[in-house]
């Protein structure tokens, strides 16, 4: 996989994207992530790649030109399975579309900022609007850094343990049960006797009714 970000704060996205599983992933081989700073490709001569808006809106509105010429760079040298934009009107992002998102091969996420991108490219360039919550951020650098951290956990070989992404929480529209390790008796608070009994029939049973329990509690929506 490899995951093209169009950015105007690259200094944002560096270091997470050169640290933990993301770094393991690159240095494996399995992934690549590559950060492009928007204003590499302005003609402005002082890379300003934001303009006015049309109609007296307020804000500063990012231009068609230097994101054009990036995506068009980018799409000469290989074929994208989707050009990404993070907004806060698009589509939720959830674990169905991150494990749907997993399997592309090739990738470009561009990262809004100021009070938008020119329509225009979201009509003509842009494939695919995702919004990671109903709430505004400055910039589209966390949503890009949390859209590819999920998709990336779940290419194979990224993750030591393989299964574990597969028991994560959202995978089967359920929360995940609850999650202990050693001592199990810490202060007088003890883990459930189930998980020291080594029946896996049961423990698969007790984990089930735990993934309900705290789905109705916590997120009810979910059963629906």
């Amino acid at each position: 996989m490899r995951i093209d970000i169009i950015t105007v704060l690259p200094e944002m996205l560096d270091g997470f994207v050169n640290t933990s599983i993301l770094a393991r992933a690159q240095k494996k081989g399995l992934v690549e992530i590559h950060v492009h700073n928007l204003r590499d490709y302005t003609t402005d001569k002082h890379r300003r790649v934001d303009d006015y808006p049309f109609g007296g809106f307020a804000g500063m509105v990012m231009q068609c030109q230097p994101i054009d010429a990036c995506i068009s760079q980018l799409k000469s040298e290989r074929d994208y399975d989707e050009i990404i934009f993070t907004s806060p009107d698009g589509e939720q992002f959830d674990q169905p579309m991150a494990n749907e998102l997993s399997l592309k091969k090739n990738i470009i996420i561009l990262c809004g900022h100021y009070k938008g991108i020119d329509y225009r490219i979201r009509e003509h360039l842009i494939t695919k609007e995702i919004s990671v919550g109903d709430y505004v951020l400055t910039g589209g650098e966390l949503p890009a850094a949390i859209i590819s951290d999920a998709l990336v956990r779940l290419v194979p070989g990224v993750l030591s343990d393989e299964q574990s992404a597969l028991s994560d929480s959202f995978q089967d529209n359920l929360l995940a049960a609850p999650v202990y390790t050693r001592p199990a008796d810490y202060k007088g608070w003890k883990v459930p006797d189930i998980l020291l009994s080594g029946h896996d029939a049961k423990i698969k049973e007790w984990e089930l009714q735990q993934s309900m329990e705290r789905t109705k509690r916590l997120r009810p929506d979910l059963l629906k």
